[in-house]
């Protein structure tokens, strides 16, 4: 199956949409994942004519909007639609403040009162797995989006977060299979940041090349296939050395290809 896919454009706020969509291109994607923030190419005071905009000049380069990064407000919902995706992409953190399953509550109930949008505008809600204080692990995802209808609310799969999280790649995947909506290929592992020396140890989490980190991507790519996935495959870009984005976005969509075709 051939699929499309689809590259995060975070690290290219400064670039016009015409610099964009030839960047995208030149890169080998088809598709993007966009950041409608503050300080991007679409201004969010106009976000429904601005991502109408984005699509339409994304799409003279052959590309397609197919998720968007943004907020549960209304105006997303709206901006989404305007631009033909199907997909808004949001992560949720737990309150410190709150029992754990005590704001696993509070947040369906929430996600209750976004589900009407999701229909207006026929837009997926999609909850993407974090490492942290976040919907971390696959089955605390699957917890919240197993209540709703996947056209509605669904999970965007993270495979550097999962593994990050200590997960085997595969059982994570089986879990959230029937809610999932996208997949991310995206990995990691931690390092140690401190010496022997110091009192306690201290890791920070470092994203790297597919090959490199704790997520498998062969296992994920067989069980995608096993499963006949019909979805995007969005790499969000994501390394620790920020500025090597334009040299290994393309070794790893490579590589991601290889798996798969």
């Amino acid at each position: 199956m051939k699929y499309r896919y689809s590259i995060f454009t975070k690290p290219y706020k400064d670039l016009s949409m015409d610099e964009l969509g030839k960047k995208v291109v030149d890169m080998g994607f088809s598709a993007i994942e966009y950041p409608l923030r503050d300080g991007f190419q679409v201004k969010l005071d106009d976000a429904e004519n601005g991502m109408a905009a984005l699509a339409k000049t994304m799409g003279a380069y052959g590309v397609s909007v197919s998720s968007v990064a943004a907020t549960t407000d209304e105006w997303a919902f709206a901006a989404c639609q305007a631009a033909g995706c199907k997909i808004l992409r949001i992560m949720a953190r737990t309150d410190k403040n709150m029992r754990y399953l005590d704001w696993e509550k509070s947040y369906i109930k929430q996600l209750e009162g976004l589900e009407p949008l999701t229909r207006k505008y026929g837009v997926t809600l999609g909850i993407q797995n974090h490492c942290g204080p976040m919907l971390s692990g696959t089955m605390e995802l699957k917890r919240v989006v197993e209540k709703f209808d996947p056209k509605a609310i669904a999970a965007i799969w993270d495979a550097g977060h999962s593994g990050l999280a200590g997960e085997d790649t595969k059982q994570a995947l089986d879990i959230i299979w029937d809610n999932v909506c996208l997949i991310n290929f995206k990995n990691a592992y931690y390092r140690r940041v401190n010496g022997p020396e110091a009192p306690y140890a201290k890791f920070h989490h470092h994203f790297t090349l597919g090959r490199h980190g704790f997520a498998d991507y062969p296992k994920i790519a067989a069980y995608m296939i096993e499963r006949g996935y019909e979805g995007d495959i969005c790499l969000p870009a994501e390394y620790t050395d920020e500025a090597l984005v334009d040299e290994l976005a393309p070794i790893e969509l490579a590589y991601v290809k290889s798996l798969f075709e």
